[in-house]
């Protein structure tokens, strides 16, 4: 399979992770205490709308950039970011809850694996160098967790 192909593949699972996430985790929100701020439906649905599409428009791009270009890099820290994304918050938050956070299941059966099969072949395949990706890959994951309250705050604006 190709590496254009696994990413798409990762994509339609984060779309799916960002479905369930768009249903059920308003709501659970507002029990989750210290574990996640609470948030109305609309403000997290256009969050994860904005998100989504960003992952759309970078993993297109991506597939047809150059090896190492800036496309390339930007994809595999997305990537990263939602590997990441599977251990926290979601599973430390069910663990420390004792209870279902909504988007765990599609992080492990999606995120998890296609995302690190995903960077594996992107390091193997020389599409990204682990020298660029070891700082460039938690910057953009970093940029991207930043991202998320100021889309809460324009989502609140969006009534």
């Amino acid at each position: 399979m190709t590496l254009s192909m696994i990413g798409w593949l990762f994509t339609f699972g984060v779309l799916l992770h960002n479905l369930e996430e768009a249903l059920y985790l308003p709501a659970w929100s507002m029990q989750a205490g210290r574990w996640h701020v609470p948030v109305a439906a609309g403000q997290f649905r256009f969050a994860v709308t904005v998100l989504s599409v960003f992952l759309i428009v970078t993993a297109t791009l991506s597939m047809t950039a150059a090896a190492g270009s800036l496309m390339a890099y930007l994809m595999a820290g997305y990537v990263l970011s939602m590997v990441l994304n599977v251990l926290l918050p979601h599973a430390l938050a069910t663990i420390g809850m004792r209870r279902y956070m909504p988007g765990l299941a599609t992080a492990l059966l999606f995120n998890l694996p296609l995302g690190l099969w995903y960077l594996m072949r992107a390091l193997t395949e020389h599409r990204i160098e682990w020298s660029v990706f070891i700082w460039s890959g938690p910057l953009t994951a970093a940029m991207i967790v930043a991202m998320i309250p100021a889309l809460f705050v324009i989502g609140r604006g969006l009534k």
